[in-house]
Parts: C-alpha cells; structure tokens; sequence
C-alpha cells in the first residue's frame, strides 16, 4: 500500500474520530448552556409575574373576589407561554394555567428543578412571595423537552460533520500526501535504477527542500561511498592474497625442492656416512630456516599493503628506536651498537609497522655490517630537522654500489652470499612510504678505512593541533616487484 493511501486512510479514521472526541466534550457545554439559558428565561418570566401574584395574593387575603379575578388575568397575561401556579399559605390554589404535573406534589418546595411526569419533564422555578401579611409561593414552568431537543439537533450536526469530514479529510490528505512523497518517490526512483558497480559519485545528492528526503538521500549515498570503499579494500585484499600466493609458490619452490632432494637422498641411502648426513641434515635446516623467514617476511609485507589508518596515533620514535636496539642487541649478540637519541620525537605512525622497520634496519646492518672477521658496528642517530624526523643507521661493512642503492629495496633483492629472504630492506622501504617518509641507501660519511653503508629514514614530525594525517594511496608492495623506496 502507498504511503500516500496510508495517511489518507488514516486522516479519514482519525478526523471524524476527533470530531467525535470534540462532540463528547461539547455537547456537555452546550447542554448546561441551554439549562442556563431556559433558568434565565424563567427568572425573567418570574420577574415579571411577581408583583402580580403579589397582588393575587393580598386580595385573597381580603376577600376581594373582582380584585383575585382581575389580577388572576394580569398573571395570566404575563405569563405567556409559561406554566404558571400560584398558592396561598395554607395550600390554597390560587391559580394554575400551562402546562405543569398533574401531581402537585411533584413541586419542589424552593430552587429551580427538573420534574418529571409522565413521560414528560418541565424545569419548574419556585419564588416564595411574601409581603407583610400575604404569604405564599410561585411556581413558574416550562417544558424541558425544548434543550433537549436543541442538543438532539445539535448531535445531528455533528454526526453530518463526521460523515462528511471522513471523505473530504481522506481526500485532502491524500493530495497533500502525494505532494509530499513526491521528492520520496523520485528517489526511490533513482536508487531503483543505480548500478552499484558505477560507484557513489553518480548518485549526486541534491536538496530537495523537504528534510527527510535530505537525510535519506545523504544516507544512501554516504552508504554507497562506505560500499565503494569497502569493496576496494575487499579487492585490494584478494589482490594482495592472489600476490601472497604468487610470491610464496615462486620463491619457495627451491627451498622445498632443495628439501626434497635431501630428503630423497637420506630415504635411498640409510647407510650415508657420518659425515655426508650431517651435511644434508645441515641442509635441511637452512632450507627450514629460509622457508619459514620467507613465510613471515611475506606475510609481514601483506599486513602492511592492508594496514588502515585506524591502526595509527602518535608513536614516540626516540622510545622505539631504544627499545629496538636493545632487542636487536640480544639477538645479536657479537654487534656493537651504540645510540644517539633526542630526549622525544613524536610521530603519526602504526607502531608495530616502525618496529618492523627498526627490527629489519637493524638486523641488516649486523648481519652484512662486518669488515672482515670484526664484529659488526652498528651507530644509530635519531635527530629531528625541521619538520622532519632523521634516522640514520651505519655500518662499516662492504657498501653498496651506487648502482645497487635503489634496487636493495626491491622484493627478494638479495647478494649471492645473503642467507635471508630478500624482503627485509623491502619492508623497510614500505612502512617508510606508508608513514609519509623515505628510506635510501648511501655511503656511511666517515668511513676512512672501509666503504661502509647508510640507511637514512625520514618520518614527518606530529606536529600539535595538526589534523589527522591521512595513508598515502594503496601501494601492492608484495604484488609488484619495482618499488621506490619513497
């Protein structure tokens, strides 16, 4: 059913329902108003016959029988169409003419009330007149029936208004109702037609002039942007586990056929020497070792293609950098590393993402960080310039060539002799993009005996009263091979 029909059935139901309502509190009002009326008018006819049934009185009392007569015609006179009914002290009847109870006794004895007699009712006004030695009453009556039936017409009227307002309310109600929901169906209308796969931007949100309608159709479109953005980060995703399972059946297929072949060869020959099982068990650890690195280096590259901005609040970098060195120091026991840290550095970051970061810098430089057979030196500086926060990590390894700068940073990049998995400087450079920064590679400055390495990170300051900063646009890190490092 039509919205339009519901509400003209409705103010066809609810308006003679309110007239209705409206009667049941009037015509109370209005019954009083014609008892009150009718009582007046009685008081007035009283008014006017007193003096003479004042006079009736007196010459009974004096025996005056053409003076009775006489005045028993004024009271009849004034009397009109009223009852009326004059007796003496002693209950004698003076006058009785109109229409009144056949009991008198039925008279109130002062007061104005209704009687009833018979099937009919009077509203009676008893005047007690007395006047030096004359004494007795005045009873003046009308018939009760005429406000009953005034409030009998008036019960008409508004039964004619009910039936009348049902039909017109219903069908003014309902013109106005159309008028109403027009803006409603014209929506309904549009997103009938909308194509979810043509995105929010054509259902452009136009003011209509009635609020609800606004508000629906700011609603429905904030949804379908809400839609577009869900359905990006759905796709984004299946992209980002099609690459997973790309990247993972390519790299590992040596290291399980490696693990194969090992296997095979300790299955077919039971009696290996010492010796030679010892090298293939030793083997298969490595190829264990690097199938589960590259597992989770893999797997750390997806969360960081999904990462969302709610995963992101201030971080202080100095505390982090502390507490990653300290760790990579227990890891590695045989590196030196030695700090230099503000006292704070605050940024915009995701924190398990910059200890992602920190923890490959880090583990780089103290595995590829030696000269010769000397432990590895690692010097960490963490300065704030400008608006920037600078993180440099050096160390007095071999170097990199120029050539190769750009290209360490790209996925399963790896020197011949590198026992890992090719994916640690990668992610070193995608939590530098997604924090808004960079990361290269260079030479380390003073390194007068050997080339030596620099990693440089920068990161943006949070800066105080800032809005929130927003990711940069969605990069497959673990999909595409060629990436800047920022």
């Amino acid at each position: 059913m039509k919205l339009s029909t519901r509400i003209a059935l409705g103010a066809a139901l609810l308006v003679p329902l309110l007239v209705a309502a409206a009667a049941a509190l009037l015509l109370p009002l209005v019954n009083a108003d014609l008892h009150r009326r009718q009582d007046a008018q009685l008081n007035d006819r009283a008014a006017a016959l007193l003096p003479s049934a004042r006079a009736l009185l007196t010459a009974d009392t004096k025996g005056r029988p053409k003076a009775e007569q006489n005045q028993q015609r004024k009271v009849l006179d004034a009397a009109l169409d009223a009852g009326v009914r004059v007796a003496a002290a002693d209950g004698t009847v003076l006058l009785s003419a109109g229409s009144q109870p056949a009991d008198p006794q039925l008279l109130p004895v002062e007061g104005t009330v209704t009687v009833r007699q018979g099937g009919a009712s009077w509203r009676v006004l008893t005047v007690k007149v007395n006047s030096g030695a004359t004494a007795g009453t005045l009873w003046v009556l009308a018939p009760a029936g005429a406000p009953a039936e005034e409030l009998r017409a008036v019960r008409r009227r508004v039964l004619l208004v009910a039936l009348l307002a049902a039909p017109l309310s219903g069908l003014i109600a309902f013109v106005l109702a159309e008028r109403a929901t027009l803006p409603l169906r014209r929506l309904g209308r549009r997103a009938a037609v909308l194509d979810p796969r043509t995105g929010h931007a054509v259902f452009a949100h136009t003011r209509t002039g009635t609020a609800e309608v606004d508000e629906l159709s700011g609603a429905i479109a904030l949804l379908l942007s809400r839609y577009d953005e869900q359905a990006a980060r759905t796709a984004h995703a299946l992209d980002t586990a099609r690459s997973f399972s790309s990247a993972a059946s390519h790299e590992l297929r040596t290291p399980l056929m490696s693990l194969r072949t090992n296997l095979d060869v300790l299955s077919a020959h039971p009696d290996l020497p010492e010796a030679e099982r010892a090298e293939i068990l030793a083997e298969l650890q490595q190829d264990h070792v690097r199938t589960v690195d590259l597992l989770s280096a893999l797997s750390t590259l997806a969360r960081g293609d999904l990462v969302e901005v709610s995963a992101f609040g201030p971080v202080d970098l100095a505390e982090l950098v502390d507490a990653a060195v300290a760790e990579a120091g227990r890891r590695h026991p045989q590196t030196v590393f030695r700090t230099e840290l503000p006292p704070e550095a605050r940024v915009f970051g995701w924190d398990a993402g910059l200890r992602i970061l920190l923890d490959n810098l880090l583990g780089n430089a103290a595995v590829h960080g030696r000269s010769g057979d000397a432990p590895a030196e690692v010097d960490v500086r963490l300065r704030i310039e400008g608006a920037a926060a600078r993180l440099t990590v050096d160390d007095r390894g071999p170097g990199i060539p120029p050539a190769d700068r750009a290209a360490v940073f790209r996925r399963f990049h790896r020197r011949p002799d590198s026992p890992g998995s090719g994916l640690g400087l990668t992610l070193v450079a995608q939590q530098a993009a997604l924090h808004r920064g960079s990361a290269t590679a260079t030479t380390r400055p003073d390194s007068p005996d050997s080339p030596g390495c620099r990693f440089d990170v920068r990161l943006p300051l949070l800066r105080d009263h800032a809005p929130t900063p927003e990711l940069p646009a969605p990069r497959a890190w673990l999909g595409a091979p060629e990436q800047p490092a920022g």
